[in-house]
């Protein structure tokens, strides 16, 4: 690519982020780890008519939206979040359906040795249809087998990944040996941003019954702490 046609393209990318961020109140700042060519496109084809993703270089995002602050001061709150791989998703639509359309778009996976595990891994108790030569293997993991009709029984459930540790060698070889896929991945939500504010998407999952809830709670220990110090309400 010559250096006239890559800065043609950097001015073509600069300028159609800040023309979605012009034309879109909302959006879904997100995670691409793990995510391929061919999960990405599948995603984009899930999302058509409602979100539009867009990926590209941090240096890059972090360049538009510095040159766009001018215009809209807000977007100052999401240049800390470009980091690692990300990319983002814009929408009109309802945020909840945007995020339940992104979370139903995940890809079993292995698991390979030396990743973090983003959950924990239990290989229940089984029959795993494997050969008594393979005893050995699963001695050096302290599983406990017996030989059932020719072929390797787990006795018990056994927890093998825990969640946030690397991968180890051994376990990964025997997920795969049991043909257990343990993980998914797709776009993993990380922030959203809403009309200027921005927040983990955690919040919304938040419903009217639990802001009412914590209302009252907080009434009622606005009430406890004033009969305490004889202050009427």
């Amino acid at each position: 690519m010559g250096r006239e046609d890559k800065s043609t393209w950097k001015s073509n990318y600069f300028l159609k982020l800040i023309n979605l961020l012009d034309e879109y109140p909302k959006f879904f700042i997100v995670g691409a780890d793990n995510v391929g060519s061919n999960q990405m496109q599948q995603i984009r084809i899930a999302l058509r008519g409602t979100a539009e993703v867009l990926m590209g270089k941090n240096t890059m995002m972090r360049k538009a939206i510095r040159g766009h602050l001018d215009s809209n001061p807000a977007l100052e709150k999401v240049l800390p979040h470009i980091v690692d791989n990300i990319g983002f998703v814009f929408t009109k639509a309802d945020l909840v359906e945007v995020r339940d359309k992104l979370l139903s778009n995940k890809k079993p996976a292995s698991a390979k040795a030396g990743a973090l595990a983003p959950i924990d891994v239990f290989v229940p108790a089984m029959n795993t249809g494997l050969g008594p030569e393979k005893t050995s293997f699963f001695q050096a993991l302290q599983i406990a087998t017996k030989i059932t009709r020719g072929t390797i029984e787990i006795l018990n459930e056994v927890h093998i990944i825990k969640k946030d540790e690397k991968v180890g060698a051994s376990e990964a070889t025997l997920l795969g040996m049991l043909n257990i896929h343990p993980f998914a991945y797709g776009l993993q939500i990380l922030q959203v941003y809403d009309n200027g504010s921005i927040f983990h998407p955690s919040v919304l999952d938040i419903t009217d019954d639990d802001i009412r809830k914590r209302f009252c709670e907080g009434a009622a220990i606005v009430t406890m702490t004033c009969l305490g110090i004889g202050y009427p309400t």
